[in-house]
């Protein structure tokens, strides 16, 4: 437990005596609070799984004349990795295209695709508040993310190395010269503004705000515009709104249901004429249509990067590697694996690492997701085996008051409880009462 746990659950104690007396509403959802931390921790372990999964394949394929264009199928799975677009490999990670692990006496290292979010966590709980300012947030950056001019962090180059790319990038630079978010993701200061960066450095906050999206939203509005603008934060936000909706889907139906029931509230969020809505109707009729994953990623790239077609005009840029950090066609890659993994969590993930472009990233969100939906024990279960619960922060990121920069998925998750304490009274005028959350499922 951190340091400021006391004060967040004197202050959730006060709540709930307060509001005690109150009578539950008929549109109210109850929500245990123990069970939640369990799906908490399935949360990251999930998304950590999937995460260091993906990075194997990451950038390997992203379309276009040669190797990098001759996508991989599911017969790839198992085989040597390939080199990706820069002509890289992960020796040390993984010789071959399978399940990265890390064992109960081994750690897990932090990454892009979590370590932010690991930030924003810790902002709120410092903090103590549901929403950060623009302020907090830069000066959390620049406390916990370090200046590649100074860091003891090294590339294989042997230059200073702060594990941000695109966006990220652009906004820490940004937020150095004294630019405080919003302004980090201006499309006149960020030319990155509608890269992938926001869609893996802010799902959690659905989970903050559970069954509530638009207090989901209202909660990650500035950390997504912190580097995104525009589709890229149209993706994230349909992300966000998927998690917040995971706590309360019909536990009647099948995975497969509740997943197609919360794409489908999620799609409600994009507007009809928008890239990233045009592309959800898109890959869901190719789904509907029985035709292999594969088909449907290759007509993707087909559509978009060679056709330019509703609105995506990335090729036209002439961006380095074809745009392959875009928002939307990796929000498009990740529809793939959505629909074709048809809630297997297995299935889902593979099929984002195969699918192509920036694959950590849709595999770490859907692993997240499912992982949230599976609970840790549900994931140990699917794999048959235990995992590490432990996680570097360190390994990318500084200054946080863990021993030896390493924290664990449990208080990592009891952090996120405490969060979420707070913003069910603050921001869903809901209430506590012995260990569960009656969160109104209608804005009071």
């Amino acid at each position: 437990m951190r340091n400021y746990s006391a004060k967040t659950l004197v202050h959730s104690l006060v709540v709930a005596i307060c509001c005690w007396s109150f009578s539950v509403q008929a549109d109210d959802v109850t929500i245990s609070r123990s069970d939640y931390q369990q799906k908490l921790q399935g949360f990251w372990l999930g998304q950590t799984i999937a995460n260091w999964t993906g990075i194997v394949t990451e950038m390997d394929k992203i379309g276009g004349p040669g190797a990098a264009g001759e996508f991989y199928t599911r017969d790839d799975w198992g085989t040597k990795d390939l080199p990706n677009s820069w002509g890289s490999t992960f020796p040390r990670l993984s010789l071959t295209i399978d399940w990265v692990y890390r064992g109960p006496n081994e750690i897990w290292g932090s990454d892009d695709d979590t370590d932010i979010e690991y930030i924003y966590q810790h902002l709120l709980a410092t903090h103590q508040t549901s929403m950060l300012t623009g302020e907090q947030i830069r000066d959390g950056w620049l406390t916990h993310i370090y200046d590649e001019r100074n860091s003891p962090l090294k590339n294989a180059a042997g230059q200073g190395e702060n594990f941000l790319w695109v966006s990220n990038q652009r906004a820490h630079e940004l937020m150095l010269k004294g630019v405080v978010p919003p302004a980090t993701s201006d499309p006149k200061l960020n030319e990155y503004y509608d890269m992938i960066d926001a869609q893996l450095t802010t799902e959690v906050f659905g989970l903050y705000a559970p069954g509530r999206p638009d207090a989901a939203l209202k909660m990650a509005y500035l950390p997504i515009r912190t580097t995104a603008r525009a589709e890229a934060a149209l993706a994230s936000e349909f992300y966000v709104v998927m998690h917040a909706l995971a706590s309360v889907v019909d536990p009647q139906l099948s995975r497969q249901q509740q997943l197609a029931w919360m794409s489908e509230q999620a799609r409600t969020y994009l507007p009809d004429d928008s890239v990233s809505g045009r592309m959800y109707d898109f890959v869901k009729s190719r789904y509907q249509a029985g035709i292999p994953w594969e088909q449907a990623r290759d007509e993707v790239y087909q559509r978009y990067q060679v056709e330019e077609q509703d609105g995506y005009d990335i090729t036209s840029r002439n961006m380095d590697c074809n745009g392959c950090f875009s928002a939307s066609i990796n929000f498009a890659a990740s529809l793939v694996s959505l629909f074709f993994g048809e809630g297997d969590w297995k299935e889902t993930v593979k099929i984002a690492v195969l699918a192509g472009w920036d694959s950590d990233n849709p595999a770490a969100t859907w692993g997240g997701l499912l992982g949230f939906m599976e609970g840790q024990a549900g994931i140990e279960r699917i794999f048959g085996r235990k995992f590490s619960g432990r996680y570097n922060i360190h390994r990318t990121r500084t200054g946080f008051p863990v021993p030896n920069g390493v924290d664990n998925f449990a208080d990592m998750s009891l952090t996120g409880l405490q969060i979420i304490d707070r913003a069910v009274v603050e921001e869903m005028s809901g209430r506590i009462a012995d260990d569960a959350w009656i969160i109104p499922l209608q804005a009071r």
